[in-house]
């Protein structure tokens, strides 16, 4: 049980029938929270609400009243519904109307750099706290290359490296990749110079080495993930790269790699992960590595844990921030045990 003291304990769950909200459901339900679906699926919000006898409310970013109708009474949104392109704006506004905090667990990075650059200033006035990619791709690898600087005020350079033995992709990441690579126009995206910058070259491939029992790897080189736009957001690092297992990058990129199957009562699939982060600072470097199963399954933990702290109040900025400047990184990535296994090293 959430050790949580905000009487309010009803949270919207915005895409609640999907993949990932489903897990974000269940994982509110096990913490003490109340979670009202929506989404705008009629049938598929009343399929899981009679599954699981929680209040549904259908709702649509076309329709901001409906919006409004779903956030109602509530202490908290998480919008989990993609492509995050076209709801994080809708809802965000619907959060701003309420005056409730928002949390989702977008991946795009166009939809991230999004919500910083059109919400920072409104949501400083309003006191509101905002935090985008509260999920395995941005905000936790924002949150181990926070705790690995630890007392350094600035890095050189940092690099997130995603150990993947698998990535079946869900119906929601295929229309947000489709969504991405339109916005870039076939061109992919880098972060350097402290700023992000479109390639029309190839990404460069190479190994890298794993702590055991993974090992050396080929990897995809600046495989771009919504790190480089969490970390940069609040940290001195003007390179941050992201890496990517040549085998994850190929399932995501085959047209037939099937849905995450369930592998246990949880229902998690049997991917496994180490994501591997390192920054460095002159000819010093630190280090932060975890372990887990299912990147889609690990999201749930990352935005509930955050999500309770934002409502008990146990944050360090307002506005839109990013996990690693709101939230203690050390104390938040021990509070994911069970879920995540970490190590940090200087």
């Amino acid at each position: 049980m959430s050790t949580a003291t905000a009487a309010n304990r009803r949270v919207a769950v915005f895409g609640a029938y999907g993949h990932t909200g489903r897990f974000v459901v269940a994982e509110l339900s096990d913490r003490g929270f109340t979670p009202v679906l929506s989404g705008r699926d009629a049938g598929k919000l009343a399929e899981l609400a009679a599954a699981t006898a929680l209040e549904a409310v259908t709702a649509s970013v076309d329709d901001p009243a409906s919006l409004d109708r779903a956030l109602a009474g509530t202490a908290a949104v998480v919008n989990c519904a993609g492509p995050f392109a076209a709801t994080s704006a809708p809802v965000i506004e619907a959060a701003l109307r309420a005056g409730v905090p928002y949390l989702d667990v977008a991946a795009e990075v166009e939809a991230n750099a999004d919500t910083f650059a059109h919400f920072a200033e409104r949501a400083e006035q309003a006191q509101a706290v905002i935090v985008p990619a509260m999920a395995f791709f941005g905000g936790f690898g924002d949150l181990l290359a926070t705790a690995a600087m630890g007392d350094w005020a600035a890095a050189d350079e940092a690099h997130v490296a995603y150990g993947l033995s698998s990535w079946h992709p869900t119906a929601g990441t295929r229309v947000s990749g489709t969504v991405s690579r339109e916005r870039r126009d076939g061109r992919r995206i880098r972060y350097s110079g402290g700023r992000l910058e479109h390639r029309e070259d190839a990404a460069p491939t190479l190994d890298w080495t794993f702590p055991d029992p993974v090992g050396t790897r080929p990897v995809i080189g600046e495989f771009t993930m919504a790190d480089v736009v969490t970390l940069p957001s609040h940290l001195d690092v003007p390179e941050v790269v992201t890496y990517m297992t040549v085998e994850a990058a190929r399932d995501i990129a085959a047209p037939d790699t099937p849905a995450p199957a369930a592998v246990d009562e949880r229902g998690r699939s049997d991917q496994t992960f180490v994501v591997d982060v390192r920054v460095r600072a002159g000819g010093a470097e630190r280090r932060a590595v975890a372990r887990g199963q299912d990147i889609y399954a690990v999201t749930a933990p990352l935005v509930v844990e955050a999500l309770d702290r934002v409502l008990t109040g146990r944050t360090r900025a307002r506005g839109v921030a990013s996990a690693g400047k709101v939230f203690d990184a050390p104390d938040f990535l021990r509070a994911l045990a069970p879920h995540i296994t970490v190590e940090l090293a200087g």
